[in-house]
């Protein structure tokens, strides 16, 4: 037995618009999630930020030194910059007790940058976790509260840090825009490095004594910034207003 069926132009053409519609939303949420794949992540585990989806994250890393924090800290007060994120190490926080301070009385975001300068990825488990904790307990000296980001001292980390972070309930944030201020290749090439730098990005400055140049090429970079017209931001709040970015770490 046969069967016809017979669509009159009307009813085809509601058949046509339906399927076009269908198409056009599974496209969507395939590029919307093909957008949000997880970066510096493990798979179904916790993840990395090194960006967001708008504004601008200046973030600024002190392991050592006692000379260049405080002329970062002059021009970020003269440049009106009312948001930053310092990932301070515990060993250089312990010995810096008012800059610390300083750096939470001017409204700017602690992250924790370890306790020693230690590759994460070149020490088993218990001594990522005994750096975290000794930094912990000089954060707790300092009355430094409510620290909930943690950035690997040397920038290398794997998944067995990820999870380890994620133990203690700190959020690993790394970059996605790198100034190598520390070559100190010259302020025009620090300036350089970060200009490609777009809404949502993170990225890296130091505060540490290795980092000769930083200081002065901050206003031409800020500068920059403005004439894009992009707003910063601490991390904490690039995280909390929109979704961040990672990748999965194997």
């Amino acid at each position: 037995m046969n069967f016809f069926f017979v669509l009159n132009g009307k009813a085809l053409k509601n058949v046509i618009l339906i399927l076009i519609a269908a198409f056009f939303t599974a496209w969507f949420l395939y590029m919307e999630n093909l957008a949000q794949i997880p970066v510096f992540s493990t798979k179904d585990g916790p993840k990395a930020v090194y960006r967001g989806e708008k504004d601008l994250a200046l973030t600024f890393n002190i392991g050592w030194g006692d000379v260049k924090a405080e002329p970062i800290l002059d021009t970020l007060k003269k440049e009106n910059v009312k948001s930053a994120t310092f990932f301070l190490g515990g060993s250089w926080a312990e010995q810096h007790p008012d800059i610390v301070s300083r750096i939470v009385k001017e409204g700017y975001e602690i992250g924790m940058l370890g306790y020693d300068y230690v590759d994460y990825m070149d020490i088993e488990d218990g001594k990522i976790s005994k750096d975290i904790s000794k930094a912990q307990e000089v954060f707790k000296k300092l009355n430094v509260k409510d620290i909930k980001l943690l950035r690997a001292p040397t920038g290398h980390f794997d998944k067995r840090t990820l999870n380890i972070a994620h133990r203690y309930g700190y959020t690993v944030v790394h970059w996605r825009i790198d100034s190598k201020d520390w070559k100190n290749p010259g302020i025009n090439k620090i300036v350089e490095n970060v200009k490609t730098a777009q809404k949502g990005d993170i990225i890296l400055l130091h505060a540490s004594d290795s980092a000769k140049q930083t200081a002065k090429a901050l206003p031409l970079i800020l500068e920059n910034i403005r004439q894009k017209g992009l707003k910063l931001v601490s991390v904490s709040e690039m995280i909390a207003n929109g979704e961040a970015h990672s990748k999965e770490i194997k």
